[in-house]
């Protein structure tokens, strides 16, 4: 049968000689098979079926210990053997899996270490799950962050890939945002994103991506609208693309620059359907190049418009007519 060791403030002082202690508002339990106190380690260790209980939060596992500081508070405690944690709010459930799970019992931290996973669910459907080196989460303010080799799968549709991330939840564990950094990617089925960061707002369905932006746009025929920039912002319910800074877009032969873009999407396909350069452009299509205050193209049918101060410049004129003839009217 399992002891179970419950530490409270006025237990714990009672049980291990310690001195006052700041009140604490949880209760800690911890059931297992076997536990022991090594005053020299300063530690408490459990063994055999594992089960800790604070809040909301539970973790089970074969091994853990926790740490005993200033001979009177109950630091860390760190679960061996691939231990398994949740934590249940409202409709809302989080699991860590990991090699090596430390909780702060102070700070009320869960740090997962070793072929981690986190999985987010909404009632029993899960809507994220993430795989990273490491992962840490804080129950008190809904952060989570995770490093290294970093991937994501969100809801049904949503891939996504970064060095580093960062989740924030509401209080009653819903997702508000996430962040990604380092060689970040987004795709679905018909479109990727790369930037250096790139931030997601799930109550807006708003993503932001900025720093050596690249973002691939496949449409139904097989053609792709590839657009680079120094920022983009994507709108995910409208497929509305505004995109500032050293702007390229590269369409089947049709290549286009300028410092500022719109994208609006097809009403039909709801793919980029017309794109609005915005300052001094050009596009270029085999050897001709237009130069204009604005320009707008089309997907469907493919085609553009330029306005203001047009410039045409057609490269090599010689090498494309027989030079014997010269240029005639």
């Amino acid at each position: 049968m399992k002891n179970k060791y419950i530490l409270t403030a006025i237990i714990m002082s009672m049980l291990l000689g310690f001195g006052s202690m700041v009140s604490i508002a949880s209760d800690l339990i911890i059931e297992s098979k076997n536990q022991s106190y090594s005053e020299q380690d300063s530690k408490i260790k459990f063994d055999g079926d594992v089960n800790v209980t604070i809040d909301d939060l539970h973790i089970v596992g074969d091994k853990a210990d926790v740490t005993v500081i200033n001979n009177e508070k109950l630091d860390t405690a760190t679960f061996y053997d691939k231990p398994y944690a949740f934590e249940n709010k409202a409709n809302k459930k989080r699991e860590v899996k990991a090699n090596i799970l430390k909780v702060s019992l102070i700070k009320k931290t869960v740090r997962a270490e070793g072929d981690t996973q986190t999985v987010i669910f909404d009632g029993k459907m899960p809507i994220a799950v993430v795989n990273a080196d490491m992962q840490e989460y804080n129950t008190k303010t809904g952060v989570m962050t995770a490093e290294g080799n970093v991937t994501i799968n969100y809801k049904t549709d949503i891939k996504a890939f970064s060095d580093n991330a960062e989740f924030k939840t509401d209080k009653n564990g819903d997702l508000k945002d996430i962040k990604l950094s380092g060689n970040a990617i987004v795709k679905n089925e018909e479109n990727e994103v790369q930037a250096d960061k790139i931030t997601y707002s799930a109550a807006t369905n708003y993503f932001i991506a900025s720093g050596r932006t690249n973002t691939k746009a496949t449409n139904k025929d097989g053609s792709v609208l590839t657009l680079y920039s120094d920022r983009q912002e994507f709108n995910q319910l409208t497929n509305f693309y505004n995109a500032t800074g050293n702007v390229k877009i590269y369409y089947e032969d049709y290549f286009a620059q300028g410092p500022k873009v719109v994208i609006y999407p097809d009403k039909v396909t709801k793919k980029p359907g017309e794109i609005y350069f915005v300052g001094r452009s050009s596009i270029s299509q085999g050897v001709r190049t237009i130069f204009a205050d604005k320009i707008k193209m089309t997907t469907n049918p493919k085609n553009f418009k330029a306005e203001g101060n047009t410039r045409t410049v057609i490269k090599n004129i010689n090498e494309n007519n027989d030079t014997d003839m010269g240029l005639g009217l």
